[in-house]
């Protein structure tokens, strides 16, 4: 057990230590989604790990919760044994030497009390995995890269995660999704993937694709929501629904990993 996150609570004054371990939470839940690809998760001495099985560092990630106990031969170990590219998230500010400094990884918090519900009137609804290549298409188009079903496709199959699509004039143009966890940070959620095709963006509905997921969290008894905004924009769009920042990560490059 993370002691940190035991014993950190929200309220006045969030914790952002409890965010961080929420975001490890969730990564987790998204290792134990794959393990029928090669997908799994470990601990050692100040740390987490989780794999997704997929030869991409950024889907394979090491939480550093406490840097100065940190096992490092435990960490190379249980990744040479999956033979996948992978990364670290250390809090951010603190000192560490092992691997390559990429970015900054943002993260911010909204608890129930303070959501802020956006208004509008769009047609969102859940989908499964037989929507998969509409998902797939959106989220590619929407963040300008390749198609990932590979990424998608355990999601959109796990009852942990409700994955939606936005309609607008019968046309699917905004996807997202929402994965629940119940780890050291307790019941707790990430709002994750929103995507907006560039023909439909500035009509709020980001706004109100993250809204609607958010609602469904809460409803379902979420101590939080938690999320990683890449931009100032995003960061913004966040904040009118209610989302504050606290101190992120600093993502790093395993040694020997380009």
């Amino acid at each position: 057990m993370n002691v940190c996150a035991a014993s950190a609570t929200l309220g006045d004054v969030i914790d952002a230590a409890l965010v961080r371990t929420a975001h490890g939470d969730a990564w987790q839940q998204h290792g134990l989604l794959r393990t029928d690809a090669g997908g799994a998760v470990g601990e050692a001495t100040g740390l987490r790990m989780m794999a997704s099985g997929l030869p991409h560092p950024q889907w394979n990630n090491a939480d550093v919760h406490d840097p100065d106990r940190a096992d490092i031969a435990a960490l190379d170990a249980w990744y040479a044994e999956r033979a996948v590219p992978w990364g670290m998230r250390v809090p951010a500010g603190a000192a560490w030497n092992h691997g390559r400094l990429l970015f900054r990884k943002r993260l911010m918090v909204l608890e129930p009390d303070t959501f802020r519900s956006a208004p509008g009137s769009l047609t969102i609804e859940a989908v499964t995995v037989d929507r998969l290549d509409e998902v797939v298409t959106i989220d590619a188009l929407a963040f300008e890269g390749d198609p990932t079903p590979e990424w998608m496709a355990p999601l959109l199959h796990s009852e942990q995660v409700t994955v939606a699509v936005v309609h607008l004039a019968d046309e699917p143009v905004a996807t997202g999704y929402l994965l629940r966890s119940d780890g050291w940070a307790g019941h707790t959620a990430l709002l994750a993937g929103i995507a907006v095709l560039p023909s439909a963006r500035r009509r709020g509905i980001g706004g109100q694709l993250s809204s609607w997921l958010v609602a469904r969290a809460f409803d379902a008894g979420a101590r939080f929501v938690h999320l990683n905004p890449d931009t100032d924009e995003a960061a913004r769009l966040y904040g009118r629904l209610g989302f504050v920042e606290v101190d992120g990560f600093d993502v790093y490059l395993a040694p020997g990993v380009d």
